[in-house]
């Protein structure tokens, strides 16, 4: 099936981008319907425009509430008729607005190989805690901060003298590259929603476990 996503962003939108190409190159079943960003100056306006994607900016500083701000973003979505909710980049905890209106269908990747390192700045702390490996995780969005049941991760080595932006460049690579790959299972209907912990009905991958790649580059 021919997913239709809309997509949240923040900043520079690099995944947004990569999603959008992955489509016009034929490797994902999607359409892009709508980008909604938060700031009103984010670079993610301009691919926006180079995609031919319509974009919207709905700034939260305008709302008395997150529920008023969530509301607002639902009424965009339902207009342009979004089935899934992608996260690329944006830098608000989604709230029960929002986690109501798409129930499981909302979408976020990761800077990190969670559970390591959730929140802010995944390879500055990974680099903080001299780990060899980090990557980035696939996973689905509930109300907790990058807590929801994962899907898939790449991996990607710490090297000797990586810095913050050296190790975050590496893993954005490998960020283009997974989620593509996540959302053209769901367009498949290779992701199975049922437990994967108690209470908790998400989608599982086609392995029914955690898939796991490696990000290493020769």
């Amino acid at each position: 099936m021919t997913l239709t996503l809309g997509v949240l962003a923040s900043g520079s939108g690099s995944n947004f981008e990569a999603i959008g190409r992955a489509i016009e190159r034929g490797e994902l079943d999607a359409k892009i319907a709508v980008l909604v960003c938060n700031k009103e100056k984010a670079g993610v306006f301009a691919r926006a425009r180079d995609l031919g994607i319509p974009a919207v900016h709905v700034s939260h500083k305008h709302f008395e509430s997150r529920e008023a701000f969530e509301a607002r973003i639902c009424e965009v979505l339902a207009e342009h008729g979004v089935e899934w909710l992608v996260l690329a980049g944006f830098m608000r905890l989604v709230g029960a607005t929002l986690l109501s209106a798409y129930p499981d269908r909302i979408l976020n990747i990761h800077p990190a190989l969670l559970p390591a390192f959730p929140g802010l700045h995944g390879a500055r702390q990974a680099l903080e805690a001299g780990v060899r490996e980090t990557g980035c995780t696939v996973h689905l969005v509930d109300a907790g901060c990058d807590t929801g049941p994962r899907l898939a991760q790449a991996l990607v080595p710490v090297e000797a003298g990586d810095d913050e932006a050296s190790l975050t460049a590496r893993i954005q690579r490998q960020e283009h590259r997974l989620y593509p790959l996540v959302l053209q299972w769901i367009a498949e209907g290779r992701l199975e929603a049922r437990a994967r912990r108690p209470g908790f009905p998400g989608l599982l991958p086609p392995t029914d476990d955690l898939v796991i790649f490696d990000g290493g580059e020769a």
